[in-house]
């Protein structure tokens, strides 16, 4: 099991390069950063600095987009960073939602991310490539053949099977056992029918962690489900509550759900959070002790989570990374 951070860019540069290396120091595998440009600051220059302050920690945004940046500048950029940090980098791809949204933009469809991740992976690796916003010929002269791996967020049905056939793994905002399984299976079943070896594919449950008192925790994590019920909203606008394609445990929790923000969109202070019950915030995050955050990780591993990357947004961050590097990744490294 690995296990990563993620960071908003809200997180001040002097904060950023100490919580990257006592990470690091604690056994943390990944840091990660949001990247939506307009709410935070831009990710990739934090990412940069934090390399420089690392010499194991892998790093990449979860998640970037298709649409925001042109795709031989992203292809550029994710090839200069992996040469930079000797190889530590990967990518968390998505859609688009909040980096397109709160500009009045419209997210990528899945056929667009799809053909980002293969003309990418292809510019960073040294190939010469064509693509729709640049006809003339794409090659990079100094690369040198970087697998960049692309791990693809996912929730709806088309969606996980991009991921399982483009992707070389899927970022699951969830830390829900039950739906972990469901939700990667698909990717993988996905992946093997388009004949692709799956025994590598890589499955993050992407969540909040928090120790202490159970109100105290459901309080700090709150908001997370109504980030992710923001994407499920979108799922079942498509495929409806009854088609059988998504799990009603998912459906049922956004029944009451008014709207989104997207200008607080994961943040605490998000007025959209009415909706969101005691249980609900205890399913999808890991919180109490140490003893429930180790049960709880170790449902997550047999339900096929290869990486648990904890959303560092709820205070406490310091206290958060020593604990998991005393008392929770030694029980699973």
């Amino acid at each position: 099991m690995e296990f990563g951070i993620t960071f908003k860019g809200f997180v001040s540069p002097d904060r950023a390069r100490s919580l990257v290396k006592q990470a690091e120091a604690a056994g943390f595998d990944y840091c990660w950063f949001y990247d939506s440009h307009i709410l935070w600051r831009e990710s990739f220059v934090a990412m940069a600095m934090c390399m420089e302050h690392t010499e194991k920690m892998r790093f990449g945004p979860c998640v970037t987009n298709p649409n925001i940046r042109d795709w031989s500048l992203a292809a550029s950029l994710y090839a200069s960073l992996a040469l930079q940090s000797k190889g530590r980098f990967d990518i968390g791809l998505g859609r688009g939602d909040s980096s397109m949204r709160v500009m009045g933009k419209k997210p990528a469809n899945l056929a667009r991310l799809a053909e980002f991740t293969q003309k990418v992976k292809a510019m960073v690796r040294g190939d010469e490539v064509t693509y729709g916003e640049c006809e003339v010929p794409v090659k990079f002269p100094w690369a040198v053949g970087y697998d960049l791996p692309v791990w693809i967020a996912a929730y709806g049905p088309k969606a996980l099977a991009t991921a399982g056939e483009y992707g070389d793994g899927v970022v699951l905002q969830i830390a829900e056992p039950s739906l972990v399984q469901w939700f990667q299976q698909q990717c993988k079943d996905a992946g093997a029918k388009a004949g692709k070896d799956m025994s590598g594919f890589k499955v993050q449950a992407a969540a909040p962690a928090y120790f202490g008192d159970m109100a105290t925790c459901i309080e700090k994590t709150k908001w997370f489900p109504a980030m992710v019920g923001n994407h499920v909203a979108d799922i079942v606008e498509q495929y409806g509550t009854e088609s059988g394609l998504v799990p009603k445990s998912l459906t049922d929790y956004i029944e009451q759900r008014r709207g989104y923000d997207y200008s607080k969109h994961g943040q605490s202070d998000n007025p959209y959070l009415d909706f969101i019950t005691e249980d609900i915030v205890k399913s999808f995050c890991v919180l109490g002790e140490a003893s429930d955050h180790i049960a709880k990780i170790q449902q997550l591993k047999e339900a096929g989570t290869t990486q648990f990357n904890i959303y560092l947004d709820n205070g406490d961050e310091e206290n958060i990374i020593a604990r998991y590097g005393k008392e929770i990744i030694p029980e699973f490294k």
